[in-house]
């Protein structure tokens, strides 16, 4: 996994497209997105103006129009997007493919890091249950890749790999690593797991440690990736599930509701040019290999260091590379659990924010595609949209 640049990147390197006949760049549902996200900007933006324009305007309302436009933008753009998701399912305008045939070799990869070894070893023997009833098994093998530091857990999980195989018999392919010193993280561990045996793979299945797959989805997402000799990263969409706090299930309950139609407003827009969420998609082996090592970034953390959020900076380089990133939205039977409780949510959102804000040393990088740089942007904004909202709300006060 030689390391990329951000800085130096040439055209000639992008490989062609081996079916160009299917690169068609969804024109008119991004002029929609976006064009009607202006539109609405710019309408709001005018009647703020109007507010404070009715005596002479102070230098003050200046700044809370600039932070009004700012803030309603953002609504306005995830409100366009989901409208476009909402007429598709509607009108059920977005198939995905439904082959299931299979010739090539997949890897399901679970990274873990001092996790519930019960929970983790079931979820993967589960999947793996339910991938051998589709009459595909022969085609995937199984890998745990261990960063847990902490001694009782890395014990608990050689136990329940050893009694996990003596259970499934030699044959079940399963097989599990631990790393001894987390370098890099999950990236790291991903890196780790394709240096060492990613030549065994034509593609890899890449879960959390809370993710839950059914064999139907997997087969379905292999046999996409056969199918399509340009896709580099095909991502499901994961829902949330097995939650009992009330905190938690009402996320559960907003995923099921709103996930679709916001995912699939992205799909469609996005296009071939998608993102990756760094779990329950697939990846063609050699394509990251080759493309997605990634530098660390210059400085000291927060904004320095090793790449945190991972995840989008590695579905650029591979679409800068000229394969394709893109997500079906409605291929089901892909989940995921969520943190029970706000605390655990802000602990967790705390390394997203700073990823995310890390992405404002990426988002300039050259080669990049318009889309990518939006993604960027979107995650970016994700976490610089509240203080924007606080900075409306002091400047509104004075």
């Amino acid at each position: 996994m030689p390391v990329q640049s951000f800085r130096r990147w040439k055209g000639a390197e992008r490989r062609a497209p081996a079916a160009p006949s299917a690169w068609r760049t969804p024109w008119l549902a991004r002029l929609f997105v976006f064009g009607g996200a202006w539109a609405l900007t710019a309408y709001g933006a005018w009647e703020m103006y109007n507010v404070v324009s009715v005596s002479r305007t102070t230098f003050l309302q200046y700044v809370l129009l600039l932070l009004f436009t700012v803030n309603f933008s953002w609504i306005a753009l995830a409100f366009t997007s989901a409208i476009l998701g909402f007429v598709t399912l509607l009108f059920g305008l977005l198939k995905s493919p439904r082959a299931e045939t299979l010739s090539q070799k997949t890897v399901v990869v679970m990274p873990i890091y001092n996790e519930s070894t019960a929970r983790t070893f079931a979820a993967l023997a589960a999947i793996r249950e339910s991938v051998e009833a589709t009459g595909l098994g022969e085609h995937f093998d199984y890998f745990i890749v261990s960063d847990t530091t902490n001694p009782d857990i890395w014990v608990a999980e050689e136990r329940a790999f050893l009694a996990l195989r003596q259970r499934l018999g030699p044959e079940a392919r399963i097989y599990y690593r631990h790393r001894p010193k987390n370098h890099h993280r999950k990236a790291g561990n991903i890196a780790d797991f394709v240096t060492r045996w990613g030549g065994h793979y034509a593609h890899m299945v890449v879960l959390d440690a809370d993710s839950l797959m059914t064999g139907t989805c997997i087969v379905r997402l292999a046999a996409a990736m056969e199918a399509d000799p340009d896709a580099g990263i095909i991502q499901s969409l994961p829902l949330i599930i097995n939650r009992n706090t009330f905190f938690a299930r009402l996320q559960q309950f907003a995923a099921r509701v709103y996930g679709p139609v916001i995912a699939t407003g992205l799909a469609v827009w996005s296009g071939r040019d998608g993102n990756y969420w760094g779990h329950n998609a697939i990846i063609r082996t050699k394509a990251f290999a080759d493309h997605c090592g990634l530098p660390d970034l210059k400085g000291k953390p927060p904004f320095g260091g090793h790449v945190l959020s991972h995840d989008f900076v590695e579905a650029a380089l591979i679409r800068r590379a000229g394969w394709s990133v893109y997500m079906l939205p409605d291929l089901t039977g892909s989940y995921e659990e969520s943190p029970p409780s706000l605390i655990d949510i802000a602990t967790r959102d705390r390394r997203w924010c700073q990823g995310n804000l890390q992405h404002s040393r990426v988002i300039g990088a050259k080669g990049l595609t318009l889309a990518t740089r939006q993604h960027f942007a979107t995650g970016m904004m994700a976490y610089l949209a509240s203080p924007f909202w606080l900075m409306q709300l002091v400047v509104g006060i004075l």
